[in-house]
């Protein structure tokens, strides 16, 4: 078994935002009442924050928030759910981002972004403090923070530091083709923030679509990714079973079956949990080899699975997000650590 050390930080760095959630059914038929929409905090990397401060991990948020009722709502929702925000930026010169979110009936999200402009896109280099990335840890982020070249820049200056920190890199794909000039993602870009982690996660359409050629070539995709420095790719496909690939094995895990009420955050508790358990093992860049071969990582990945069942369980982002405590009550019986 490997040794059990000390709790290390996740950095989770790029957008937060306002999730407003409709009280209508998408596609229903209308109704005389008037529409209304109910804030909720979230953003992918300020969930994936979240979801591992509620599992008792050691969470940073990084980012930059609008001075409006917005960003300072962000920022007490953040801090109230745990997670260290003494690197969250405030700007005048944007507002913070919105989201109006509506559901199907099966719990699929449809978005309405107010983004750009936004204040999180103006997060700088020199915004960085020079403490971030002291002592071991994690970096988290994801695509969101690449949709303009100057918040590119700055989240591959990030990468740049967690690296020369001697940090494990972490990668959401978590594509949002909207919030891109061009109403599509930039695969280029993409993909060249995908070469640079450790561990990448994907949904299986953001996966076909970041291997260009679609399903007939993603075999091929996977094997140049593992080839050009990732060592963990995770592919979810909502309630199937989660892939995995490293560089000698590969294999899958069933997620717990569950009712999805609003899948918002179900990709963000998936893997807020799976960093979790990285950091609470202390699996660093030159463990991650050896713990990829162990038991642990088989748990940590039904750890993982489980909260994101637990988080679509449920509406909003944070508030759907598990402690150790709810895991066990909603019936999935996991343990606090390995």
């Amino acid at each position: 078994m490997l040794e059990r050390r000390e709790i290390v930080r996740v950095v989770c760095f790029g957008e937060a935002l306002v999730d407003m959630l409709s009280n209508r059914i998408s596609g229903a038929a209308s109704i005389s009442e008037p529409e209304q929409f109910t804030k909720f905090a979230g953003g992918a990397p300020a969930n994936a924050a979240v979801a591992v401060a509620k599992l008792g991990g050691n969470a940073y948020f990084s980012g930059m928030l609008g001075e409006d009722m917005f960003g300072h709502f962000l920022n007490s929702a953040l801090a109230a759910e745990g997670v260290n925000t003494d690197h969250v930026k405030f700007t005048d010169e944007a507002k913070t981002a919105l989201a109006f979110v509506t559901l199907d009936s099966n719990g699929e999200r449809s978005f309405e972004f107010y983004r750009p402009p936004a204040a999180d896109l103006l997060f700088r280099e020199e915004h960085l403090s020079p403490e971030l990335f002291t002592g071991t840890g994690i970096l988290h982020i994801c695509s969101n923070s690449l949709t303009e070249k100057a918040i590119e820049h700055t989240t591959k200056a990030v990468v740049d530091r967690a690296r020369a920190a001697g940090w494990l890199v972490s990668l959401d794909v978590n594509l949002r083709h909207d919030l891109w000039p061009a109403g599509i993602a930039d695969r280029q870009t993409v993909n060249s923030l995908v070469s640079q982690a450790d561990i990448v996660k994907f949904s299986l359409e953001e996966l076909e679509f970041l291997a260009d050629e679609g399903a007939a070539d993603v075999e091929g995709f996977i094997s140049q990714q593992l080839q050009q420095g990732a060592q963990l790719l995770l592919i979810t496909n909502g309630g199937l079973p989660v892939r995995w690939m490293t560089r000698s094995h590969s294999g899958s895990v069933q997620p717990p079956c569950v009712e999805a009420v609003d899948t918002t955050a179900g990709g963000d508790g998936f893997i807020g949990g799976f960093l979790y358990q990285l950091s609470m093992q202390t699996v660093s860049p030159d463990r991650l080899s050896e713990w990829l071969g162990s038991k642990e990582f088989m748990r940590a990945l039904e750890f993982a699975c489980a909260c994101g069942a637990h988080a679509v369980s449920r509406k909003g982002a944070f508030v759907a997000l598990p402690t150790l405590e709810s895991l066990q009550t909603f019936g999935f019986g996991m343990t606090a650590s390995y």
